[in-house]
């Protein structure tokens, strides 16, 4: 069996394949990276959301108004959350303002609170009217927490990437060609 110059035998099949690289490189480098800092942020997300719901439940047991209970237990969630992520993962973003990055923080955290909250007031106070059973503590933890959590989390997982903890972006060098020259050093 012959092999022309492009590694093909002479029957027409491929010859042996040279390894390619162990490196991911491209695409699969950006969702790799996109995958860890999503793991991350859920990681992180995880606790808060836990935070959210014990203090939640104690507010609701305690004698509080639905939309107060919820919103005091996510103000203290997103303290915790606010220090998971800067610190830990979005640590190698833009961190050079921090009073800009704290308020940006919360002003898109009071966006997916309202998206929470509008998600438990639909079902507490809109479709309670028509179905008692979604007045309950359960239909209120499944609106607000569960439903109201996962629509709001979307919104601040590409929020917070977007705004708040934007990646630093390194140029990348020019690669040179040998047809391209550099000016010469000049007189000494």
């Amino acid at each position: 069996m012959q092999r022309d110059g492009r590694g093909e035998r002479g029957d027409g099949t491929l010859g042996r394949v040279p390894p390619t690289s162990a490196r991911p490189t491209g695409l699969r480098t950006r969702l790799r990276a996109l995958a860890r800092e999503a793991g991350k942020f859920g990681a992180v997300g995880g606790v808060a959301f836990a935070v959210d719901l014990l203090i939640f439940n104690l507010l609701l047991n305690a004698g509080s108004e639905t939309l107060t209970a919820k919103t005091c237990s996510t103000i203290v969630a997103t303290t915790l959350a606010f220090a998971g992520n800067r610190f830990w993962t979005w640590r190698h973003g833009e961190h050079t303002h921090l009073a800009r990055q704290y308020t940006t923080f919360f002003v898109l955290n009071a966006i997916g609170l309202g998206i929470a909250l509008a998600c438990l007031a639909i079902s507490h106070y809109g479709l309670g009217q028509i179905w008692p059973a979604l007045q309950s503590p359960l239909a209120d933890n499944i609106a607000g927490q569960l439903v109201g959590t996962a629509a709001g989390t979307i919104f601040r997982f590409w929020s917070y990437r977007k705004f708040v903890f934007r990646a630093t972006v390194v140029p990348a060098e020019v690669p040179r060609t040998g047809s391209v020259t550099s000016p010469s050093p000049g007189p000494q």
